[in-house]
């Protein structure tokens, strides 16, 4: 992994190719949920915020990218559609030359919008 970037554009200066495809692929999938949440580097990594709070990260590594979203009841509430790309306890990895699931990546973003809104009530 690569050292604390200094901003997201920073990191993906930094990415190969097949890397920055991906994650701009994934950034595509989130900003399409969340069209207000704001691009920044949170936990060290690229990432979100929404409503100022770190909402979720995504980071790339030498054989997979992955998808952070920052507490594992979103991973939880959708465990079973997820599957085998659940590889941590906060971690949803992809490889890079499968697909992206952007159905399941999608309820993964509400579920982290709603669970930040609910938190500002």
């Amino acid at each position: 992994m690569m050292e604390k970037p200094e901003s997201v554009q920073a990191y993906f200066a930094g990415l190969d190719g097949e890397a920055r495809t991906a994650l701009r692929k994934l950034v595509d999938v989130i900003v399409a949920v969340a069209p207000e949440a704001e691009e920044a580097i949170v936990y060290g990594m690229p990432g979100f915020k929404l409503h100022g709070k770190s909402f979720i990260g995504y980071s790339a590594f030498k054989d997979h990218y992955s998808l952070f979203p920052m507490g594992g009841s979103a991973i939880d509430a959708h465990r079973g559609e997820l599957g085998d790309h659940v590889t941590g306890k906060g971690t949803i990895s992809f490889a890079y030359r499968e697909r992206l699931p952007v159905g399941v990546v999608k309820k993964v973003v509400r579920t982290r919008m709603a669970e930040v809104d609910a938190k500002r009530q």
